[in-house]
This record gives C-alpha cells, sequence and structure tokens, in this order.
C-alpha cells in the first residue's frame, strides 16, 4: 500500500495511509484518530519511542539512524493488513465478482483470479502486473483442474460463481446449478488449503425455504436446493467460512467495462445495507453492496463460521468504513 510521509519536525512526523484497511496497534504511542472526510487518517508516532527514520541529506537539520528505518517500515506493515494478504477470487468475471476485484485492486490487496477464460481478466481490468494479479486457468466443475499450485500462499478466497436460476445461454456447455453451485463448490472446498484464513461464499437468501412459495418457484430448476448443498458442504469442511446470502441482485452486472468503470460504478439512492440472520430478509441488494460486504468480513474475526442475508435500501450506507461494516455484522448477530 502506498502512503505519503511528511515531515514536520525532527520529533515527531505524521503518515497518512488508507484508513479502510487499518487495525490496531499495540504500540501505546500511536494514536489513531477518525477517518476524515476523504476517507484517510493520519497517524502520529510519538518522540517518546524515539522512532526516528533515514531521510535524504537536507531534510532534516540533524542526522538519523538508519538503522531505525527498519521499525518504522515494520509499523507500516502493521498498519496495513492487506500486505500479508493473498486473496483467491473465483467467478471474478460475473457481476459480483468484478467489483470484488476492482475493489481489491483499489486497495492494493494482492490478488488471484481463478477462471475457465483468462483473457477475460485483461479485458476487464486491464493489464495488471502479476505481484497485484496474477490470473490462472481452471474450471471448479472439473477437480482434475484445481492444481495445488493454484492455491500456494492463498491466505483468503471470495468464492462468487454461479449461474440463472433458469434456463438461458448461460446453460450452455453445462453451467447448471447443479455444476456450479453444488459440484462446483464441493470441487473447490475440496482442494483448498487447510491453512486458509476465511473463506467467503458468495450464496442466495432462500435457499433454506426452496421448498416454499414464494421460492419453490425460484427453485423450479433446482438453483436454491444446490447453492444449499454448497453451504452444507462448505460448513462441514472445517475450514474458517462467511456466508453471505444476497437477496435479488441489481446494478449490472458489467460485463463489457474496463477496471476505470468499475471503480466508478454506484449503487444510485440505494447505499445503504440491511444486514440478517436467519434467512429472513426479503428484498434486493446491489452488487456494489454484496462485493464489499465479502471485502469487510474477510478482516473481521467474528463473522467467521456465520452466515449474513443482505439487502439495499435508500439512504447513506457505511461505504468502505470497516467500523460502521462492524456495527451492522454484529446488529445482525445480536437480533
Amino acid at each position: 500500500m502506498a502512503f505519503k510521509l511528511s515531515l514536520t519536525s525532527f520529533h515527531n512526523f505524521s503518515i497518512s495511509i488508507d484508513c479502510t484497511q487499518k487495525k490496531f496497534l499495540k504500540n501505546p504511542n500511536l494514536i489513531l484518530p477518525s477517518l476524515n472526510t476523504f476517507g484517510f487518517c493520519s497517524i502520529k508516532v510519538s518522540n517518546s519511542s524515539k522512532v526516528t527514520a533515514s531521510i535524504a541529506r537536507g531534510a532534516l537539520p540533524h542526522a538519523v539512524k538508519e538503522e531505525k528505518a527498519q521499525t518504522i517500515q515494520t509499523q507500516v506493515a502493521e498498519i496495513n493488513p492487506s500486505s500479508s494478504k493473498l486473496v483467491l477470487v473465483v467467478g471474478g468475471t460475473g457481476g459480483v465478482g468484478q467489483l470484488v476485484v476492482a475493489s481489491l485492486l483499489n486497495r492494493n490487496i494482492k490478488s488471484r483470479l481463478l477462471l475457465r477464460d483468462p483473457q477475460k481478466a485483461e479485458f476487464l481490468f486491464g493489464k495488471q502486473d502479476e505481484n497485484a494479479l496474477k490470473v490462472c486457468k481452471g474450471d471448479t466443475r472439473n477437480p482434475d483442474d484445481l492444481n495445488p499450485v493454484i492455491f500456494e500462499g492463498v491466505t483468503h478466497v471470495i468464492c462468487c460463481t454461479g449461474t440463472t436460476a433458469f434456463p438461458s445461454k448461460r446453460w450452455d456447455g453445462d453451467n447448471t446449478p447443479e455444476r456450479v453451485d453444488w459440484e462446483g463448490i464441493r470441487n473447490l472446498v475440496s482442494a483448498l488449503p487447510a491453512t486458509l484464513t476465511r473463506l467467503i461464499l458468495v450464496s442466495s437468501v432462500g435457499v433454506t425455504k426452496y421448498n416454499e412459495l414464494p421460492w419453490s418457484i425460484m427453485n423450479l430448476f433446482g438453483v436454491l436446493k444446490f447453492k444449499k448443498m454448497g453451504e452444507d458442504f462448505v460448513r462441514s469442511s472445517g475450514l474458517p467460512f462467511t456466508i453471505i446470502r444476497p437477496g435479488r441482485l441489481t446494478d449490472g452486472p458489467y460485463t463489457s467495462y474496463d477496471l476505470n468503470t468499475l471503480l466508478k460504478a454506484t449503487a444510485g439512492q440505494r447505499r445503504a445495507v440491511l444486514v440478517g440472520q436467519g434467512d429472513k430478509l426479503v428484498g434486493e441488494v446491489s452488487r456494489l453492496v454484496v462485493a464489499e460486504a465479502c471485502i469487510q468480513a474477510l478482516d473481521i474475526d467474528f463473522t467467521q463460521g456465520q452466515i449474513y442475508e443482505i439487502n439495499s435500501i435508500e439512504g447513506e450506507g457505511p461505504g468502505s468504513d470497516p467500523k460502521r461494516w462492524k456495527e451492522l455484522f454484529k446488529a445482525a448477530q445480536i437480533q
């Protein structure tokens, strides 16, 4: 993650970093103020810790010890939790998946894509440095495609695979709910390393009620039943997981846009977010909100092992503020 170091005197300096991914530090000398209007905060390191850095000649009136620079680098790495993440996105060319990838790149979080057609990645996201975004060819419907090399170093997985509930052109090539939402999830989860920090699975509201009206209509071709089977396999896998069940998806999908357009996507007036549990919510949700929920859940410890339903309503939402997302997830568990 890039940051700006501005020196004000020999005794003090401030660091501005993107606080969307900040975490608390154990160092009592670090003062963490709240976000400003631009989504950034200033972090001041007091001189009591005697932390200094090696600066270009003439920047300071006095020389400072070079070996102290490593201390600052370590503290900055602690501030930036994304530095140790490697997020594998499965289904990264779909409506939600594209927004997940764009947001990860915008946050400077190292990512990897598992795609049936790797050429789509450059079309959607432009030419990216492999250190930022590496693309691997593979099809979750085929277990032989899931080479262990794909998962080397992966710490987190966001799975956004899916297909249409009713027969359509997207079903061509055996792309049915059974093959994608059940067999694909089973194959993927079976291939993931036991060292995984978190698996985020995007599912759907109504999966526990697929035999009841009106959900039975949506489930005429089994989409909710197979999504529930995929959920159950994840829950029994022993892997740390969070399941996100969105309502009917709105906004996009942005299947013919580039990265710059994805980063400008908006949910319009429906930016407020409802989060619930127990498969009780009925409504719709912006794809932008679903993508943000997936990314936020990666770093919230208490979301592990939990299932959340999510909807969008008119009003001001949490945006990318981690504090507000924590409050939303926590409130859902208290209800």
